[in-house]
């Protein structure tokens, strides 16, 4: 579960939550106004989120091959923001679900 933390706590408390992050793998949830804007993840949960999104343009792409033949490059980039966009709204609401 993420911690929801305001910009004025990160600034008070970073040293405190960077350790929390790197010992116990514990992650902030960053708003302003009461909105996310960022989140304090460790590296190991960031890669995995970029390695997920990647694995998931290569089965879009492998699906969309079967069908129409070769991806142009506007399809390739279209399928990889999609990706990107569905890991970090995973990220926002600390769950995964397919589109």
């Amino acid at each position: 579960m993420s911690e929801k933390v305001s910009t004025l706590d990160v600034r008070q408390r970073l040293g405190d939550m960077l350790n929390r992050v790197a010992l116990r793998h514990d992650e902030f949830i960053i708003e302003r106004k009461g909105k996310p804007l960022a989140a304090l993840v460790p590296v190991y949960r960031l890669e995995q989120m970029r390695e997920f999104a990647r694995q998931r343009a290569l089965e879009m792409s492998e699906r969309q091959k079967g069908r129409n033949g070769a991806l142009s490059d506007d399809e390739a980039m279209r399928l990889a923001n999609e990706a990107k966009r569905w890991a970090r709204r995973s990220v926002k609401t600390g769950k995964r679900r397919r589109p």
